[in-house]
């Protein structure tokens, strides 16, 4: 399974996805890691098998054994913060949350293997699929101290985006003939 094959398996009502994830996996403005990151670590974020395993074997080959296992993290870790940061952030007018301390382990966050801000960029990316508006908003300002600008923290948003959507494309068309995208291929 490819990036091809997921483009393939794509219904034409979803032609825009294919487009944007055509574009997007060889539009510059991020570094090739750090591209492939943001799919890998979105992809897994998806929680679909059939988008992990396509752009797992499309960007794999993009990282190396550290990055690819740094990106996997994120979308690890960001899977277990994004739900307690959420809780905190609708908790709102109960402050108590907020100056209680997480008592999570989170050390892959101070140790990633990667550079920091290939790591920010990947939790920002699943924290977007996450819908974690607090962790977005942690991950954008460290980006922006790093140094990355508006346009290269909008790609990895993109790139996150448009894995979700195709995600959900992919699911819901599963759904409706009652097999995988894996099966259909057989």
């Amino acid at each position: 399974m490819s990036l091809e094959s997921l483009k393939t398996a794509l219904p034409e009502y979803a032609r825009d996805l294919k487009l944007n994830l055509g574009s997007l996996a060889t539009e510059p403005g991020l570094t090739e890691q750090q591209r492939a990151g943001c799919f890998i670590a979105a992809a897994y974020a998806s929680r679909n098998a059939d988008v992990i395993r396509a752009l797992y074997a499309e960007f794999e080959s993009k990282l190396s054994p550290e990055a690819l296992t740094a990106a996997k993290a994120a979308a690890a870790i960001m899977g277990m913060n994004n739900i307690y940061y959420r809780f905190v952030h609708m908790m709102g007018g109960a402050s108590d949350y907020k100056t209680l301390p997480a008592k999570l382990r989170m050390n892959v966050i101070g140790k990633p293997g990667v550079e920091k801000v290939d790591f920010e960029l990947w939790s920002l990316a699943v924290s977007a699929v996450n819908g974690c508006g607090m962790c977005v908003e942690a991950h954008e300002h460290e980006l922006r101290k790093g140094g990355l600008t508006a346009e290269q923290i909008q790609q990895a948003v993109r790139i996150a985006a448009v894995v979700h959507a195709v995600a959900a494309t992919i699911e819901g068309e599963a759904a409706m003939s009652g097999s995988s995208l894996a099966e259909a291929a057989e």
